[in-house]
């Protein structure tokens, strides 16, 4: 088994990663919750059939009592009706503070399971189990939960660390292959922004195959870059904003499509490519970093230019959880594996946007 520690004071917590690690949920939860009687799992309808009664076993094996909420499959069900559903949910369960809340499924699941954990009863234990590749690599470590607004994505949310995170890859076997390629878009990410020699690994296993025979090691590699940014940033203020390469701008292309049209990986990748070539412009950039990154992207499948109005970007970027006044931080890169926070008007970089794309 495969650990790493995320050593934040008073809220530590370990990272799990072996295959087959379903089975042995019970007795790994029970190890960081060991009063509680009580444990709500949250779900979705893909993830449901598949995984949740091999868990449930293990939880009820470990003295759980189980209950399920099993909400729409996709983007739309990270809505304040659904949120409110699962407290009220909680609430007829009989959920305690000294009880927990697991979430098994993708980020999705995890953004929704968490928020609702860290607001009922002012905070109850939250229990992290992906089962997608960009939620084991991304959204299951680091503690940021929301729920979506009409006014844009993770907008009402909370910093709220989970007490445990079970990373089994063989759940990454039922995935679809538009799916397993959404995650590697935050995979090929972690390359550009930190290790350069990682991002050469990753192009070196063009295909899903070859990555699959290493996913341990991605998912260790990945989950250990992320857990340094976090340990030294926690809430977003410095150096985990260079984790949002690729997001200022892919959140532009989700807003663009309705957050349907374009799936967050794709959206990402995009993104990625289109801050390379804007870092190229600005003179920050290498010339040859745009194709690269574009071509370890468009080897899986991802989406590397996306088109977009200018009053698209303009509502993104207006709404970036990033931007501080009239200003913005940009993140780009000054050669793969070492990114650089650009800040500026908002008004240039929509200049800038209309240069170059």
């Amino acid at each position: 088994m495969k650990t790493l520690s995320v050593a934040l004071p008073g809220r530590e917590y370990d990272i799990l990663i072996e295959r087959g690690l379903l089975t042995q949920a019970g007795e790994r939860v029970r190890a960081v919750l060991p009063e509680a009687r009580k444990l709500a799992v949250v779900t979705d309808t893909n993830v449901h059939p598949l995984y949740y009664n091999k868990l449930k076993e293990s939880l009820q094996g470990a003295g759980f009592e189980c209950w399920e909420a099993v909400i729409p499959v996709g983007e739309a069900s990270k809505n304040p009706g659904l949120l409110t559903q699962l407290w009220e949910g909680f609430m007829d369960f009989g959920l305690t503070r000294a009880d927990g809340v697991a979430a098994l499924g993708g980020g999705v699941v995890g953004d929704l399971a968490g928020f609702a954990a860290a607001t009922i009863l002012r905070g109850v234990p939250f229990i992290q189990i992906p089962t997608t590749l960009l939620a084991q690599v991304d959204s299951s470590v680091g503690g940021k939960v929301a729920v979506d607004l009409a006014h844009g994505k993770n907008l009402a949310g909370a910093f709220y660390q989970p007490r445990l995170v079970l990373m089994d890859p063989d759940t990454l076997s039922t995935l679809q292959n538009n799916t397993f390629a959404d995650g590697m878009a935050e995979v090929i990410k972690y390359g550009c922004i930190w290790d350069a020699d990682f991002f050469d690994f990753l192009t070196a296993r063009p295909t899903r195959r070859e990555l699959t025979e290493d996913i341990e090691h991605i998912l260790y590699t990945c989950c250990d870059i992320k857990r340094k940014v976090v340990m030294e940033d926690e809430l977003d203020t410095g150096l985990r904003m260079i984790l949002n390469f690729g997001h200022t701008l892919g959140h532009a292309y989700e807003l663009a499509g309705h957050y349907m049209e374009w799936s967050h990986g794709e959206a990402v990748s995009a993104g990625m490519c289109a801050a390379a070539q804007i870092g190229v412009r600005l003179g920050v950039t290498p010339p040859d970093l745009p194709g690269r990154i574009s071509d370890a992207c468009a080897a899986l499948g991802l989406s590397t230019r996306i088109t977009c109005s200018m009053d698209d970007y303009a509502a993104a970027i207006g709404l970036d959880k990033k931007s501080a006044g009239a200003d913005i931080t940009l993140i780009l890169l000054d050669k793969i594996g070492r990114a650089v926070p650009r800040k500026m008007p908002r008004r240039d970089l929509l200049a800038l946007l209309e240069e170059t794309l």
